[in-house]
């Protein structure tokens, strides 16, 4: 359970770095970067294996990047549902997706 809790920590910590160095999407602070990063962990558990499952011909097609677009998909889902986190556009929330996985993974590096 600590573990969840320091790995859901260190997302919010990437949502909130991430939104505000780039202009990817609006954050308005750490809190709501919690609240992102616990939505998020839902949406990934729930809807995005679903989402890997129906779009599976076409991610073997472009060779998994097509999963990168999923993971925009899934922030934008979140944005929904999140009121002070604003993002606009597949491209950009593809962009934020990745950025945050690149921040989240030396955060994680680094830590453990």
């Amino acid at each position: 359970m600590n573990a969840f809790i320091i790995k859901l920590l260190l997302m919010a910590l990437s949502i909130y770095f991430v939104g505000k160095i780039t202009r990817l999407y609006k954050i308005e602070g750490f809190f709501t970067a919690i609240i992102t990063a616990l939505f998020l962990a839902l949406v990934n558990a729930i809807i995005r294996p679903i989402l890997i499952f129906l779009t599976f011909p076409i991610t073997l097609l472009t060779f998994g990047l097509f999963l990168f677009i999923i993971n925009g998909i899934s922030l934008l889902i979140v944005s929904k549902f999140v009121s002070d986190f604003k993002i606009e556009g597949c491209l950009n929330s593809a962009v934020a997706a990745i950025l945050i996985s690149v921040v989240h993974f030396i955060l994680d590096t680094l830590l453990f």
